[in-house]
């Protein structure tokens, strides 16, 4: 798979994610952190470098063995469960990631991992 796959897959579970009710935010890890922050900075030094496309709070991965692994965080509003909601991102970034998957004709294993950082 290429990076664009990636980032199509990042997108889709980010726009999954952020749809179901309850979700305040996507957090991004402290290595994505890191990374925005480097590459702004090499922007600056490179104009010509195109900027990042940021993608807060999705982490994917394609392993050996043909599977994805996305890991979703995110901030939960506290006036709900948080089982629940942790539940339906999950369920709502594999229904979005596997269709992104099927339209590109793979039928490869998925796993969705969510994470809720804190609550508000």
């Amino acid at each position: 798979m290429t990076i664009s796959h990636r980032i199509a897959i990042q997108h889709a579970a980010a726009e999954a994610a952020s749809g179901v009710p309850g979700v305040a935010a996507l957090q991004p890890a402290l290595g994505d952190r890191l990374a925005l922050a480097a590459s702004r900075a090499c922007q600056a030094v490179s104009p010509e470098v195109a900027p990042p496309r940021e993608t807060v709070g999705i982490r994917c991965e394609h392993t050996r063995d043909d599977e994805w692994r996305v890991e979703v965080r995110c901030i939960l509003c506290a006036d709900q469960r948080v089982v629940d909601v942790a539940r339906r991102v999950r369920d709502e970034v594999h229904t979005a990631v596997s269709g992104y998957l099927a339209q590109q004709g793979t039928a490869e294993h998925l796993t969705v991992q969510v994470t809720v950082t804190r609550t508000l």
